[in-house]
């Protein structure tokens, strides 16, 4: 099938046509002739197309729109293309992708809240219904080569493990013929959990090498490119691009950010009003804009402690050298399409940002972010972080600016990531490109526009209807506008009249020019949660107040009313309801109402699994446990990893050093308790167990490790405090090696490798853990296996 105009689109898979008519018999009869076999493409004419989604990234960060970070890629596409001042997203990294590769609203596809916190209510199950197939799947079944490289975050978090289901990923139901990425909210850039398609990979190089996943990942989609291309010449392509820079940890090689030695120590407060003057000189804000306050929650720089500030300054050098460094990149695989003679006619859109910037960093930001997911955020002073100002950015730090930084980050605007309310947390400036597409150069946009409008764009340029059949099943219409109207138009009325926002009950609607909003909750206050009855609303008319600086709401109650009620009346209609402001009871699988991979007290592991996600392994924190392993070691003895959950800035480690069993407890990186077993492992079939005995008395209480060759007591030591909630975002749990940042500073991931058989790992909770002859028989391990049918 080629691209015969004639082919309906509607109905995905196109169906295939019968030969109509009877078969000859002989093929040398005249009769038998038949048209040739012709690869499947889309309309002639339909352009190659690049999404770039950068994460993290707030509305004035990027040079492009008066920012400190310079992004010269960004720059040169702006001067060849459109920039977009008024485009939107929906506050969190998630529900912003999901809404993107859908062109529906993210609480329709089930993504109203990042996966790990998805109840079993419809807008926020984590879910994608099969109604609202990706684009990446319309464009390959209509002759796209499709793929994905970088961040995928819509995974549910009961199938991110090996074993799948992969309906939700990239390769899987995603549509992509080809992923390289990881999945999850973020990633360690030196230490990366990497999968190619389904399949678990190792990074190429070390750190100690010059590894960093944003570069290994331009190789990847670079060398797919030009694959494609020299194979499938006039087949078009569509390439999602997706880095985890800028989002925390914010790893760059020092000399990016020694660029910015000295840039920023004035200050995040003179940062804003630099940012503001260049934002007006540029054009991407109105010259009559506003500066927005700083509210009381966020600290003026002048109120910080002054030991704090050479460490505040060096964060903020750390942000902007990854965001250059990630323009760079980007660059690279700009140049390459453009080597490839194909840049002018690929459709470029280079998103700055899947919501506002992050200020999930607190007050005072973090060498090492895992404190901040554990609430030790006190246990960081600035003692602690000054003496570490070197390392950040580096292998050793897995550091996050401070909310000041963050704030600035979305100058002119209020507030930042997670508050959907407000501009701060939805107003990404975003670069359209494509020559062949329109004539306009160097020019700013400011029609109205959010990121499900991208996925009806890139149906509309590629000549392609929107689906109404996918797999047989009928598809629920696509939310978004293209915004193709404005490209040689800038002076086009508005398609987009009406959009609503929520994160985290922080809600928002705009309606032909005015905003409602009101802010529920804030990203770094853990405090008691008010009614919604009590939530305040604000009224601002965007058409004369570009910032939304002046609440209209008590002189304008009507209106206000009006929105309101638009803004539920939106609610209804796309599954934003119920609003739900737990917190803690969301961490709760059982109380959210969403599926969990492991139940039980008992978990049964072999040798040789591996990149287990957190989700995936029994949780053995604040409780006693037990870990059971049976090994075979060789008779030139045996070292290395039995089993590592975790990594270098928290976790846990059974393994065989010298000879002799090993447990190490990595507490937040801040300290390491190693208990050591007095024997030797002798060549053979043993076990080696670890009783872990909690103190008890709340979370993070220390306890007693004992250690056990073949049933008899090797070792015993103290483990005086522990990681309360989660060992990390991203490292893992593996067998028989230490994937990853290692865990204990007793061997490097590249000698972790077990140099004998691990046969199986047991891990044992509560009761399940107690065993008279600390020892786990055959018909113990059948029972369990059984259990778990």
């Amino acid at each position: 099938m080629t691209s015969d105009s004639t082919v309906s689109r509607q109905t995905l898979p196109i169906p295939d046509r019968p030969y109509a008519g009877s078969l000859p018999f002989d093929a040398k009869d005249p009769e038998a002739s038949f048209a040739p076999i012709e690869p499947l493409r889309p309309p002639a004419g339909a352009p190659n197309v690049l999404v770039i989604l950068l994460d993290d990234v707030g509305f004035a960060a990027s040079s492009a729109f008066g920012g400190p970070c310079h992004t010269p890629t960004a720059e040169r596409l702006a001067s060849g293309g459109l920039k977009y001042n008024r485009f939107h997203t929906t506050a969190l990294c998630a529900p912003t992708r999901a809404a993107l590769l859908t062109g529906r609203n993210h609480h329709t596809v089930g993504m109203g809240v990042i996966t790990e916190l998805a109840t079993s209510a419809p807008g926020y199950n984590s879910v994608r219904p099969n109604t609202c197939a990706p684009v990446a799947k319309t464009l390959r079944l209509n002759g796209y080569a499709t793929a994905q490289f970088g961040k995928c975050h819509e995974v549910p978090a009961w199938q991110t493990s090996p074993i799948g289901p992969f309906d939700a990923w990239p390769t899987g139901g995603g549509g992509f013929d080809y992923f390289y990425g990881f999945i999850g909210g973020e990633t360690n850039q030196y230490y990366p959990g990497i999968y190619e398609g389904t399949t678990p990979v190792e990074p190429p190089r070390t750190p100690e090498q010059g590894y960093h996943f944003t570069e290994d990942m331009t190789d990847k989609a670079i060398n797919w490119i030009r694959q494609q291309k020299s194979l499938t010449p006039d087949q078009p392509f569509f390439v999602y691009y997706a880095p985890g820079a800028t989002h925390a940890p914010h790893h760059v090689p020092t000399e990016w950010s020694d660029r910015y030695r000295g840039r920023f120590d004035a200050g995040w407060d003179v940062l804003r009003e630099e940012i503001l003057a260049k934002q007006k000189e540029l054009g991407v804000v109105p010259a009559d804009t506003v500066l927005t306050r700083r509210h009381d929650e966020i600290p003026a720089w002048d109120d910080m402690p002054e030991e704090l500030k050479p460490v505040l300054a060096r964060q903020m050098e750390v942000y902007a050298g990854f965001m250059e460094h990630t323009d760079h990149h980007v660059g690279r695989l700009v140049d390459a399409v453009a080597d490839l003679g194909v840049l002018d006619d690929t459709l470029v859109y280079y998103i700055i940002g899947d919501n506002g910037a992050s200020a999930e960093g607190t007050i005072n930001g973090s060498f090492n972010e895992t404190f901040l997911f554990n609430g030790a955020a006190h246990l960081e002073t600035p003692e602690f972080v000054a003496a570490r100002i070197d390392e950040l950015g580096t292998p050793t730090a897995y550091n996050h600016y401070a909310v000041g930084w963050a704030h600035a980050m979305d100058t002119p605007y209020q507030w930042t990531k997670q508050v959907a309310s407000h501009w701060g947390g939805t107003r990404n400036g975003t670069i359209v490109h494509w020559p062949r597409g329109f004539v306009a150069k160097g020019e700013v946009r400011a029609q109205f526009h959010h990121v499900i409008d991208v996925a009806p764009t890139i149906l509309e340029a590629a000549g392609l209807p929107e689906p109404t059949t996918v797999d047989g099943v009928p598809q629920r219409p696509i939310e978004g506008v293209s915004m193709a109207y404005s490209f040689d138009h800038g002076d086009a009325a508005d398609q987009r009249q009406t959009q609503y926002f929520e994160m985290f009950c922080n809600r928002g609607i705009y309606h032909e020019g005015w905003t409602a909003v009101t802010r529920h909750s804030t990203p770094w206050v853990v405090e008691p949660l008010a009614s919604f009855d009590e939530d305040v609303w604000e009224l601002y008319d965007t058409t004369t107040d570009w910032s939304q600086s002046r609440d209209l709401a008590a002189e304008m109650p009507e209106k206000l009313a009006e929105l309101k009620e638009l803004w539920l009346a939106e609610a209804r209609r796309y599954n934003v309801l119920p609003l739900d402001d737990r917190r803690i009871e969301r961490f709760d699988a059982d109380l959210a109402g969403r599926p969990v991979l492991v139940r039980g007290n008992t978990q049964l592991l072999f040798g040789g699994m591996g990149r287990l996600s957190e989700a995936s392994v029994i949780n053995t924190k604040n409780r006693s446990h037990a870990v059971t392993a049976e090994i075979e070691v060789p008779a030139s003895g045996v070292e290395g990893v039995i089993i590592a959950q975790g990594g270098a800035f928290a976790g846990w480690s059974l393994y065989v050093k010298e000879g002799k069993a090993r447990y190490c407890y990595n507490l937040l990186g801040l300290q390491h308790f190693i208990v050591e077993g007095e024997s030797a492992v002798p060549p053979g079939t043993h076990q080696v167990r670890m009783e872990f005995s909690y103190d008890g008395g709340g979370l993070a209480k220390g306890g007693t490790v004992s250690l056990y060759l073949d049933g008899t007591k090797d070792g015993e030591g103290r483990v005086e405090a522990t990681v309360p909630l989660v060992f990390s975002a991203d490292e893992t749990a593996d067998i028989g090696r230490d994937g990853a940042s290692p865990v204990s500073n007793e061997y490097t991931g590249e000698t972790s490798g077990f140099t004998g058989r691990v046969n199986w790992v047991q891990i044992d909770l509560g009761d399940d853990a107690e065993d008279a002859d600390h020892l786990i028989t055959p018909e113990e391990r059948l029972r369990v296996a059984m259990a778990r049918q």
